[in-house]
């Protein structure tokens, strides 16, 4: 029983993929007509919203659930180090912050969301 709760949570944390390219991809075309070569660049836009500044929401809520207790999701927003480190002390503020946490992550009320 133990083993199939341990594999299943393994799995859970698995299936969050926050691997994300933080930079522009250029691709190269070349073509062999007439032996010209040809350079295409085509302008790439950013899919990942932390690269423009905003955080997303569903990335915050991952690491409530997996890391909360670390405070990992605070110091993806950016909220302030002495606040991280108090939350991380106090349990998450006696897990009263915790649970205000993931409300206003989800609802967008968050500060730096």
């Amino acid at each position: 029983m133990k083993l199939r709760l341990l594999l299943s949570a393994l799995a859970l944390m698995l299936s969050f993929n926050a691997a994300y390219a933080s930079f522009p991809v250029k691709r190269t075309a070349v073509t062999t007509q007439n032996s010209v070569t040809q350079d295409v660049t085509e302008e790439v836009y950013e899919a990942v919203p932390a690269a423009s500044g905003q955080k997303d929401k569903w990335v915050a809520a991952a690491l409530w659930l997996v890391l909360g207790g670390f405070a990992a999701h605070r110091w993806y927003i950016g909220s302030p180090w002495y606040w991280n480190v108090l939350y991380i002390l106090t349990l998450g503020f006696f897990l009263v912050g915790h649970i205000i946490d993931i409300v206003q992550i989800l609802t967008d009320s968050y500060p730096g969301l």
